[in-house]
This record gives structure tokens, sequence and C-alpha cells, in this order.
């Protein structure tokens, strides 16, 4: 693409990386192709198929005889079922995932009309219906609240040197506390996303 060429790519450890970072680029996407959403489809049946094998009666079944769950079992009514269940699951990992999205861009600056356009082109009003907590309007050095891969964080001002900080509680229960060093708000809120993205995996539950 022709657009490429004028986006800048400074790595990890330049200085500018992250003023880099969180200037958007237009357009943010090229719309998917057939091949594309193709690959999509494959992705999610095997993440479904495999979910389903998990939670299937019959499946259970055959791992408790010790016996391989042939593909051909799949053609079951009550398998189908199960996959079913787990496709609902899909799509709830898929909403979560788009508010997460959402709620990050939406507190980078994006607007709820570029929210609904990446959301398949739908209007400003339905994309502020879907994600009310998005886009929030805030006076300058007010504090944003922030929900992210199933943590949350919080970034602040810190009007005695002018720079930005967070707090942040990721999934797994890790916690982080910045410095009060970064020169934007957008700034901030990547580091803090890029925290709860790498902890996203919930701690394992401890047994009773």
């Amino acid at each position: 693409m022709d657009e490429t060429r004028a986006v800048p790519t400074p790595a990890r450890h330049d200085e500018n990386f992250w003023n880099v970072v969180m200037t958007p680029v237009e357009p943010a996407w090229s719309e998917p192709g057939d091949d594309d959403s193709f690959v999509m489809d494959e992705k999610v049946l095997d993440a479904v198929r495999a979910l389903a094998e998990r939670i299937s009666t019959r499946a259970l079944a055959y791992r408790t005889a010790g016996e391989p769950f042939d593909a051909a079992l799949m053609a079951a009514p009550d398998v189908q079922l199960a996959t079913l269940r787990a496709l609902y699951e899909a799509k709830r990992s898929v909403d979560r995932l788009a508010e997460s999205a959402a709620t990050a861009a939406g507190r980078s600056g994006a607007s709820y009309s570029q929210l609904g356009a990446a959301w398949g082109g739908i209007k400003r009003q339905s994309a502020r219906l879907k994600w009310p907590h998005a886009v929030v309007k805030r006076s300058a050095g007010e504090s944003v609240p922030l929900r992210y891969a199933g943590g949350s964080a919080v970034i602040h001002h810190d009007p005695g040197v002018d720079a930005w900080w967070y707090t942040a509680t990721a999934a797994n229960r890790q916690e982080e506390e910045s410095e009060a060093v970064h020169g934007t708000s957008a700034e901030a809120i990547a580091r803090a996303t890029e925290f709860l993205l790498t902890h996203a995996r919930p701690a394992p539950r401890e047994s009773a």
C-alpha cells in the first residue's frame, strides 16, 4: 500500500517511539479480503472445536474410555450443540475484546465515528450505545479510567512536573504504578494498555 510509505517505524528503544505510536495513522486499516475472512473462519473454528471437545459430554466419555475422538464424531447432534455453546463463548470473547479495543482507542483520542467505522461501519450513535464509556469528555489534567484485557487502570496527571502516570491492576492480579514521566495522557494510556495486555491471563484459582 502506498500509505505505508509515509508511516514512520521507530524501534521500541527509540526516544520518540511513544509519540510516534500514539499519533493516529490514516487510514487505520485496509479492508479485509475474502481470503482474510476465510483464514479468520479457520482460526475461529479451530478454537471453537477445541473448546467443544473439552466441554462435550460425548468427547469426555471417549477420553474416559481412553479412546481417540475421531473427527467424524463432530457430526453427532450433541457434539454440534456443544459446538454451538462454544461459539457462544467465542462471541462473548469477541464482545469483551471489542470493548477493550474500543475503550483503549477512545481514551487515546479516537471518536465514536471512528469506532463505528471500524466496527463494520455502524453509525456514531450506535457506537456510542455499544460502548458508552469508550470516549469520555474530560478537562485537561483529569484522571482517565481504563479497562482493558480483563484489567483496569487509572491515568493521572501530576501538575507539579506536568507529566502523566498510571496505576494498573491486570487480570492476573499483577499491579503496577508508574513514575510521572509520560509527556501525554495518550502515552500513559499506551503504557498502561501494554502492561494490562502483558498480564492478561487471569491468575489460577487457589484450590480449597
